[in-house]
């Protein structure tokens, strides 16, 4: 079955830059990430060379169990394994935007932010979350530098997050002589002015800086490279990874990859480090 080490192997063997253009709807970012988003699909799928649509499909319907959309994570999910989350930036350094999703480092099935196809795609109750994260360029539609990194490596545990957002919900739902509805937002008020006519959605919008800037002690980004492909996950993660495909990372004879032993901060206290690998393609 795919995983991240064949789709970094896919990448580099069928070596292009180009993301596909879709021009439905009037939403430039939406329609770049659509372009990356086939692109990923592609790339664990290996289907950068199928022609035939339905080939594809039924490559797709084999490789994952749930494709999502743009409100609510994740993007994907590879069946019986990880959950991928597609951010595509115009900036190679820009902060991504999750909008009303806090950062992850697993993805769990009791979550209320999951639609409930995504919940019963598969038995499952945690998965591990992949980000790819994408650079293309504004005006054009080469992708510049992916990475493709575990939200472990960089995210909190999740009550982090979530005790922000409930005393924030704790402190609106406090106010005084105002109707309150159940939501997955912060808060929606009701009924806020005399005649009952005015509501208010109160929304999170969470956001997260780019991996160029969170790994910088681990990896320079190389802005002269043509395209650059960096995998980062802890050394268990890549430990369980299949042997096979282990294996065939540790004897690609490419002098344009390097696979490294390193050590994270541990996102939950970044005085302690994390052992972790360092994969990278760059031209």
């Amino acid at each position: 079955m795919t995983n991240i080490l064949s789709a970094f192997r896919t990448i580099i063997s069928n070596y292009q830059t180009n993301v596909q253009h879709v021009t439905n709807g009037s939403n430039r970012a939406n329609n770049m990430g659509d372009g990356l988003e086939a692109f990923i699909k592609d790339a664990f799928a290996n289907t950068f060379n199928e022609t035939n649509e339905q080939t594809k499909l039924e490559v797709f319907s084999r490789i994952y169990s749930y494709s999502g959309n743009k409100n609510n994570p994740p993007d994907l999910i590879l069946q019986n394994s990880d959950a991928i989350e597609i951010k595509k930036l115009e900036s190679a350094s820009t902060a991504i935007a999750l909008n009303s999703s806090y950062p992850k480092a697993k993805l769990f099935s009791n979550s209320t932010m999951i639609t409930t196809a995504c919940r019963t795609c598969e038995a499952w109750s945690e998965k591990d979350m992949l980000y790819a994260i994408g650079n293309v360029p504004k005006t054009t539609n080469q992708l510049k530098s992916l990475w493709l990194v575990y939200g472990d490596c960089f995210c909190a545990d999740k009550e982090v997050y979530e005790r922000i957002q409930q005393t924030i919900s704790s402190g609106i739902t406090s106010i005084p002589n105002v109707e309150f509805t159940q939501t997955n937002e912060l808060g929606k008020v009701k009924k806020v002015d005399p005649l009952g006519i005015t509501d208010l959605r109160i929304r999170g919008m969470w956001h997260i800086e780019n991996p160029t800037k969170i790994f910088n002690y681990l990896y320079h980004y190389d802005e002269t490279a043509t395209f650059q492909l960096i995998c980062l996950m802890k050394k268990e993660k890549y430990e369980a990874l299949p042997l096979e495909d282990r294996n065939a990372i540790e004897n690609l004879s490419n002098l344009h990859v390097t696979l490294s032993d390193i050590r994270i901060k541990n996102p939950n206290n970044p005085i302690q480090l994390m052992d972790g690998k360092l994969l990278v393609f760059k031209v």
